[in-house]
């Protein structure tokens, strides 16, 4: 089942932990940072997830709010980073991934391509969305093209937060979770209802049971609910928790990092 995250983590239940980057030029909080003190920036935030014990890390651009839509998001933002994501890669020995937001599928494959990175993660891959950066149409056929050839995998989430799929809400979620697979995601990502929010135990062992491929959590892991959320599930993705007292913009905080790796670790030996 979890093949593909052995492939690229090497181990069991991997965890991998966001660097997230600030405010991009072309973006509206853009301080003026410079490009080297972007990588520096990122790489100190990779090397405190790393030294904290996550199995990989994934560069997004979270600090571009609000987003635009594919097709809007600016070259600037995908060459940066694609830059950060091979500076990463250079200064850690942990795979990394990338994400160009807001669902940038031929921006994220290009900033994948560019910088080496072991996978893309895609929101809104089996279907339209209505969110707030308008109407947004499926990843899928764009992703299936551009990585023909590559090795670049896909994470898919599937019913992601932050949008509307009423259109779609009298299909269970077992149907998305099949199409998700059947479009071509390699894993499948399932989420709590906003940032850094709990996914249900049961929202998460629904998708597990109708997926073939590796389910991973895509938000609200801690080191309370840690080991209920990932006996089910293949691996997780977190970001708010690392952070400083748990606020999504602070920087990683090396202590709850080990906090959280520890319980995953414990749960591997058993």
């Amino acid at each position: 089942m979890d093949e593909v995250l052995w492939d690229i983590f090497g181990c069991s239940k991997p965890v991998i932990g966001m660097v997230h980057l600030p405010p991009l030029p072309g973006g509206p909080g853009y301080s003026g940072m410079a490009v080297g003190d972007l990588i520096e920036y990122a790489v100190g935030e990779a090397e405190a997830l790393e030294e904290g014990g996550v199995d990989g890390l994934q560069v997004e651009n979270m600090g571009d709010r609000p987003f635009m839509k594919p097709g809007q998001i600016g070259f600037e933002a995908v060459d940066l980073v694609a830059a950060v994501a091979r500076g990463v890669r250079r200064a850690v020995g942990l795979p990394v991934g990338v994400f160009v937001l807001a669902n940038g599928v031929a921006e994220s494959i290009s900033a994948a391509l560019a910088s080496g990175a072991s996978w893309m993660r895609v929101n809104m891959f089996n279907l339209a969305y209505v969110a707030d950066e308008g109407f947004i149409e499926s990843g899928a056929a764009s992703a299936g093209r551009l990585r023909i050839g590559s090795d670049v995998r896909v994470f898919a989430d599937v019913l992601v937060k932050h949008g509307s799929h009423l259109i779609v809400s009298d299909l269970p979620v077992s149907y998305h979770v099949r199409r998700v697979e059947e479009l071509g995601a390699d894993a499948v990502i399932v989420s709590g209802a906003r940032t850094g929010g709990e996914t249900s135990v049961d929202r998460v062992a629904e998708v597990k049971h109708a997926a073939a491929r590796p389910v991973l959590v895509g938000s609200g892991v801690n080191p309370a609910n840690a080991e209920k959320l990932l006996t089910i599930a293949d691996g997780a993705i977190v970001g708010t928790y690392f952070k400083r007292d748990g606020i999504l913009y602070n920087p990683v905080d090396v202590e709850r990092v080990r906090r959280l790796m520890d319980v995953v670790k414990r749960l591997r030996r058993s």
